[in-house]
């Protein structure tokens, strides 16, 4: 069976900001990330994006912002000769109580589906105890990363579970070691 692997964007793939990456002048790629997905799709993994954005719910950025960062994204990958199974957002405001926004599990369920994968089958990387969360309630196995907001999240982390590693070079290799 094949593995999918989910992954948080701010803080895991490109770092994060208080203030939301806005545009994509503002999307920087933590270093070895965009390596790390290319070497685990190169061994067979699917690899997807579910991320929160509640800056669209908020008005702070578009949905055209939204997609010129993802853009940036899947070309920086596409450069490296890599490339992503599926993306996925939410771009609801917190207060909106949708299904989709981490912590509940529906962008991860709905990803799993989409791409014909069982919760057995998947893991979430992600920095924050909302992505952990979400990976709990949705079955798959939950991974920690200590880049973005890892570290205030790891002592929590660690109490529900999760694996950690310090970022996602570092998961990525466990991964092609096994």
């Amino acid at each position: 069976m094949t593995t999918l692997i989910l992954l948080d964007r701010d803080g895991v793939v490109n770092f994060d900001s208080t203030d939301h990456i806005r545009s994509a002048a503002e999307w920087q790629p933590i270093p070895g990330s965009l390596e790390a997905i290319i070497a685990l799709r190169n061994r067979g993994y699917l690899i997807a994006l579910c991320t929160n954005q509640a800056g669209i719910g908020r008005g702070l950025f578009s949905l055209e912002d939204l997609e010129a960062i993802h853009l940036k994204l899947k070309n920086a990958l596409k450069n490296l000769g890599g490339d992503l199974n599926g993306l996925a957002f939410c771009p609801h405001h917190p207060d909106d109580r949708c299904r989709c926004r981490k912590p509940e599990p529906g962008m991860l369920l709905d990803m799993m589906a989409s791409l014909d994968v069982t919760a057995a089958d998947t893991v979430f990387v992600g920095d924050s105890l909302r992505d952990i969360q979400a990976a709990l309630t949705a079955r798959c196995t939950a991974v920690l990363v200590r880049t973005g907001n890892g570290k205030k999240t790891e002592q929590q982390a660690v109490a529900l579970g999760a694996e950690i590693f310090d970022d996602l070079g570092a998961f990525s290799r466990d991964m092609l070691a096994n």
